[in-house]
Order: C-alpha cells, then sequence, then structure tokens
C-alpha cells in the first residue's frame, strides 16, 4: 500500500470513530431510562436539586471520577437503546456501545498518569496513582 491509501484509511477512520458516539448521543433518551433507574430519580426530582449538582469537581481525581461515571452511564444508556431496537442489529450496536465506552476510557486512562504525575509533585500523596486503574 502507498502512503496516500494509508492516509485515507486513517482519516476515514478518524471521521467514523467520531461519528459512532454522536449516534449513541441521538439514541439516547429518557425511554432508555431502566424502570427502576426512573423510579428514583423521580424521588430525587420531587426533593429538587441536590446540592452535589452544584458543588464544583476542583481536583483532577473528582474530574476523573465525574467523567469515568458519565462514560459508564452512557454505556448503560446506549446498551438500552440497542436492547430497544431491531434484533437484527442489536449485536452491531452493543458492538458499537463497548467500543465507544473503551476508546472513552482509554483516552480518560492516557490523560491520567500525566495529571497524577502532575498534582503529585511535591505533595507525595498516594491518593492520585489509581485515577487511571
Amino acid at each position: 500500500m502507498n502512503v496516500r491509501t494509508i492516509a485515507g484509511r486513517a482519516v476515514l477512520g478518524a471521521l467514523l470513530a467520531a461519528a459512532a458516539p454522536l449516534a449513541l448521543a441521538q439514541a439516547s433518551t429518557d425511554a432508555n431510562v431502566p424502570p427502576a433507574a426512573a423510579s428514583k430519580q423521580a424521588r430525587e426530582i420531587a426533593q429538587g436539586d441536590p446540592v452535589r449538582w452544584y458543588k464544583e469537581d476542583t481536583t483532577r481525581q473528582e474530574r476523573m471520577r465525574t467523567r469515568t461515571k458519565e462514560i459508564g452511564a452512557a454505556l448503560d444508556e446506549a446498551k438500552n437503546a440497542c436492547k430497544a431496537g431491531p434484533a437484527a442489529e442489536r449485536a452491531a450496536c452493543l458492538k458499537t456501545a463497548q467500543a465507544t465506552w473503551e476508546s472513552e476510557m482509554k483516552a480518560v486512562r492516557a490523560e491520567a498518569p500525566v495529571q497524577a504525575g502532575a498534582a503529585s509533585t511535591g505533595s507525595g500523596s498516594a491518593g492520585n496513582t489509581a485515577v487511571g486503574r
């Protein structure tokens, strides 16, 4: 293969990878929330906004933890959307959802060592080393 073909395939792969999360995001609605979670959400909404919504993540570790939690929630919603879709497309949909989760988690893990090392210089904190695991 020549360089032009390789570069073309790389660009196509990058475009497809960038489009996958958008397709999953569009399929995510409140209808994809399991009944047990919807019931819990209704109770929480009745109590008003939780204080945690207004508390900013101030440390890198808190931001990483929140980002990881959000990526996991997006995976759960995508899986529920796949299960609600046509059976013929379910396997491919689940595979795409899992691949999206893996790429997003890989990005989180790739950032963690740099951020943990930068945050721990001079502090001697051992708590920052578990962020990427």
